[in-house]
């Protein structure tokens, strides 16, 4: 079986540059998983916000902006956002909300500072001491991720894609100006070798005989709860600007996370016991209401790179071996971008966002 492309998992980041590859040459996706998505894709918080991940980070998410807004009329007939905002808010003494004020001058994201009284009536659960003060952002909203996922894989299909599901790369070996790579069931020869596999991108990266980057993986847990009051669809996404708890309404719900980063191996991650406490407590503390029952639990691995920046781009020391991988927790809300730029970095050919592809490329490590 021959391709130009072949690409490790079919997740976010693997369909979306399926979908932008596929016009340009004949490619297969390895999937290891019955179903794509079972990992970090389908397991995300589900929202678009371009303070998250940080400065080097935002480029890839602004850029991905307008797609999501106005996707292409044959991506997909569902909206793929809804309208929500997000309130970043501090504890008594933290002065983490006038640190991402200034982190984010200058970008040309939308961050508003509200006093106290507006604080509380966009999101009237919060303690007066959490309330004296927050930053606003207007833009952050809800991102359908099934739909998203599923555009980008029919998509890809439809432009000639074939996926291989259950399909495991087992190794790969460089022979001449190509790769051969074993999935068990299935001898595939590809041009290019392009590592998609999230937190196992090392692992892809050590059965090609490539030095791992440092891909780490760090669990992620999420509880969706019932509190002692009723919940307002249209509450904002609530975020401690230190970083150690979130919260929005889902699905009649309330969704609930400590923020933590436990590092793990490459796994079906579960979620933990100490993590769930730590996220009612946290919860608890800064807001009036309080947890009456927990619905659900999940957890995922988010990874990232040792500099936390995502990693785009040829092996400088493995010919075709190429690297898509470390999106941390924002690999959904760069999908449009980063598979684009990630696309014409393969083709050599200029990257139409604008995104600078330089500060991504795995030449950084080596």
């Amino acid at each position: 079986m021959d391709c130009d492309y072949l690409i490790v998992g079919a997740g976010i980041a693997g369909a979306s540059l399926a979908w932008h590859l596929a016009p340009h040459g004949r490619v297969i996706i390895l999937e290891s998983e019955d179903h794509p998505g079972m990992h970090a894709t389908g397991r995300s918080a589900a929202f678009f916000a371009e303070t998250y991940g940080g400065r080097g980070v935002q480029p890839l998410t602004t850029a991905s902006k307008a797609f999501f807004r106005a996707p292409p009329a044959d991506f997909t007939q569902v909206p793929l956002i809804r309208e929500r905002g997000a309130l970043h808010v501090a504890r008594p003494g933290s002065e983490a909300v006038e640190v991402l004020m200034r982190q984010f001058a200058g970008t040309g994201v939308h961050i508003e500072r509200l006093g106290a009284a507006e604080t509380r009536a966009r999101m009237p659960l919060l303690v007066p001491s959490w309330s004296r003060h927050s930053a606003w952002d207007p833009e952050c909203c809800d991102l359908d991720v099934a739909a998203l996922h599923a555009a980008y894989l029919s998509g890809a299909k439809k432009r000639g894609a074939r996926l291989l599901a259950a399909s495991p790369m087992q190794s790969a070996q460089r022979v001449g100006n190509s790769w051969t790579v074993q999935t068990g069931s299935a001898q595939v020869t590809a041009r290019l070798l392009i590592n998609a596999a999230g937190a196992w991108a090392d692992e892809v990266a050590r059965r090609a005989g490539v030095s791992p980057i440092g891909i780490a993986p760090l669990r992620r847990t999420m509880l969706a709860v019932e509190i002692d009051r009723p919940i307002d669809p249209d509450w904002p996404l609530t975020v401690d600007a230190d970083g150690e708890l979130y919260f929005k309404a889902e699905s009649g719900h309330l969704w609930i996370t400590p923020h933590d980063e436990v590092p793990d191996q490459p796994s079906d991650a579960q979620p933990d016991e100490l993590a769930i406490a730590t996220a009612i407590d946290r919860f608890e503390r800064a807001s009036v209401a309080r947890v009456k029952r927990i619905v659900r639990r999940w957890a995922g691995l988010r990874s990232f790179a040792p500099d936390r920046l995502p990693v785009y781009g040829e092996d400088p020391t493995a010919q075709g071996f190429f690297w898509c991988a470390g999106q941390g927790g924002f690999g959904i809300q760069t999908a449009p971008a980063a598979s684009e730029m990630a696309a014409a970095i393969a083709l050599g050919t200029d990257v139409a966002s604008g995104v600078d592809p330089a500060r991504y490329t795995p030449g950084r490590f080596r």
